[in-house]
């Protein structure tokens, strides 16, 4: 059964980050609709903020068949993605992180210090807390190429199993997000360089482009670098681990 919730924020983006939060989601996991763009007004007066309503799959519920996407133009080719390290440019700067603390990352060390050793690795995480609550953790060693894996497979399935281990029969989620070496900076540069590459040839011949499959933390770097282009949308087709991501023409319309 899906439900949604109305956020608002200074910004389109800082409403949905604000809904993402409560739902304890990651931006892959929900649909959005801008109900109001912010606006600045004249000297302060006439302001108003953003308004965005998102939608969900409650959790707990049976299975059911996937939402019905909406009809759209037949997709241009495959558009291949890039390597995950094309280029050696500088990772972009991330949200203001500080050591974290508590119960929830004692949980997380002790579930990687375990799970790490379990695999043979010679490392250790290094947990940080950003300013939206998002665990950041690094994990610090020597000759880490085997705990990212190809295209950062082992890495996501490291996040997904301290995800799973940490949130397991809680209420609230907690997003944690694993790296290794800066592997998702350079990735996620080179994942930005693609969408906004595939933007201009969506918006030039006015087709829709499908890509590759992605997993659900590409998906979201693709969904939030397109988020604000203009008579471009974005949404995801397909199940796991076959989950491909649409850049779509929106005719002027923002979703």
């Amino acid at each position: 059964m899906l439900k949604w919730i109305e956020s608002t924020g200074k910004s389109e983006e800082a409403a949905i980050e604000a809904a993402l939060q409560k739902l304890g989601m990651d931006r892959d996991e929900v649909s959005v609709q801008v109900l109001e763009r912010a606006k600045s007004g004249f000297l302060g007066i006439g302001s108003c903020p953003a308004k965005v309503k998102v939608t969900y799959e409650a959790p707990d519920e049976p299975e059911a068949p996937a939402p019905v996407e909406e009809a759209a133009p037949a997709p241009a080719p495959v558009e291949k993605q890039p390597a995950p390290a094309v280029e050696a440019e500088a990772p972009k700067a991330e949200s203001a992180a500080v050591p974290a603390q508590g119960e929830k990352a004692s949980q997380i060390d002790a579930f990687l210090t375990g799970l790490l050793s379990h695999m043979g690795a010679a490392a250790k995480p290094v947990i940080k807390v950003d300013e939206n609550g998002t665990y950041q953790v690094e994990l610090v060693g020597q000759d880490l190429g085997g705990l990212i894996g190809r295209r950062g497979e082992t890495l996501d399935a490291i996040q997904q199993l301290t995800g799973y281990a940490v949130n397991h029969g809680q209420s609230k989620r907690v997003r944690i997000h694993v790296d290794a070496e800066g592997y998702r900076a350079k990735r996620e540069e080179s994942l930005i360089r693609l969408a906004h590459k595939v933007a201009g040839k969506v918006v030039k011949y006015r087709r829709n482009v499908t890509l590759e499959p992605m997993n659900a933390y590409e998906r979201h770097v693709i969904h939030t670098a397109l988020q604000d282009t203009p008579d471009v949308t974005t949404y995801s087709i397909g199940t796991e681990p076959n989950r491909r991501t649409v850049v779509a023409y929106s005719r002027g319309e923002h979703r």
